[in-house]
């Protein structure tokens, strides 16, 4: 299925992704592109250090988009791993001025990037994290950062288009992202809890407005739109049938997502330097609970994924 994007919405995500990084943050995009050369494509930005503009708090998440796995890497391990469960993510601490600044970094190819944000794509991993504001700190040259932008724009109306069936028919766009976003995190394991999530519409709620209605004409639904003087406001016709497919498909984006994201952290102790340390950290922060790493766990990471992963849930570390 070919989408059309409209372009005042190419235009919005253009403004927003153009902003400056910090100075942090291009030290770490100009660390990357030393080590990966001519196989880096673009460097995106996105997380709760874009959200904030500070590089100093916590880690910077990033993504390198590069043009092929065996370019990006010397080892065909990794070229493989990165090809057969994408993406492989690295970390990386860097000196700047009188502090460190650090990142948890993802490697995917443009291709792959283009597909995951597409509506051929099932699962919201990508077009749930890619539908909010991106910083587009490095592309390669002028065709990669206009096929980096589409690609975040067919995020967009691939998010709006799995979400729309999960909502009332009379909605706002505060509505919509607020539930896309609780569905889009469901679906992994991660560690925010649900009341957490509502900062993330607040925190851009003018962008993700103009969003919304610039989206709105590249849905496959019948949307009216009203203009209530202090807002949009819209009115979705959507069969039940379409919504109870829907339904079932967000229960099993949650099944398969909770096997995916086991899988990826098994492998990511692999290449993530201080992984467990780093988990720890991360579950401890956004949900308050608290883990021990036994020596035994820290010698064999796969068994500390099965075993504390489920030992997480069940006390609320994940939802």
């Amino acid at each position: 299925m070919i989408v059309s994007i409209p372009p005042l919405l190419t235009t919005l995500i253009e403004r927003k992704s153009s902003r400056p990084a910090p100075p942090g943050v291009r030290a770490l995009a100009g660390e990357l592109l030393n080590r990966y050369g001519d196989a880096a494509q673009a460097i995106l930005f996105y997380g709760s250090c874009l959200r904030t503009g500070d590089d100093s708090d916590g880690i910077v998440d990033l993504y390198l988009l590069v043009d092929s796995y065996r370019a990006a890497y010397r080892s065909r391990r990794q070229a493989f791993t990165n090809k057969l469960l994408p993406p492989n993510v690295f970390y990386l601490e860097l000196p700047v001025q009188d502090r460190v600044v650090r990142t948890k970094y993802a490697v995917l190819t443009l291709k792959d990037f283009q597909r995951g944000t597409s509506v051929q794509w099932f699962h919201s991993y990508l077009w749930g994290r890619f539908a909010q504001p991106v910083g587009l700190i490095y592309a390669r040259d002028s065709q990669v950062a206009s096929q980096v932008r589409a690609a975040l724009a067919r995020a967009v109306i691939t998010f709006i288009t799995r979400v729309l069936p999960q909502i009332t028919d009379r909605f706002t766009a505060r509505d919509l992202w607020r539930q896309g976003l609780l569905l889009s995190y469901r679906a992994e394991l991660r560690s925010e809890r649900p009341q957490n999530l509502v900062h993330l519409f607040d925190d851009a709620a003018g962008y993700y407005e103009h969003l919304t209605r610039a989206a709105m004409d590249s849905v496959p639904f019948a949307v009216e739109v009203v203009d209530k003087g202090n807002g949009f406001h819209y009115q979705a016709d959507i069969p039940a049938g379409v919504r109870n497919r829907n339904h079932l498909a967000w229960g099993l984006r949650n099944i398969q997502g909770k096997m995916l994201s086991i899988l990826r952290l098994g492998k990511a102790f692999f290449t993530f330097e201080g992984g467990l340390e780093y988990i720890q950290w991360k579950i401890e922060r956004h949900s308050g609970v608290q883990v021990e790493w036994t020596p035994r766990l820290k010698k064999h990471p796969l068994l500390a994924v099965v075993v504390l992963g489920w030992r997480l849930y069940r006390r609320g570390g994940f939802r």
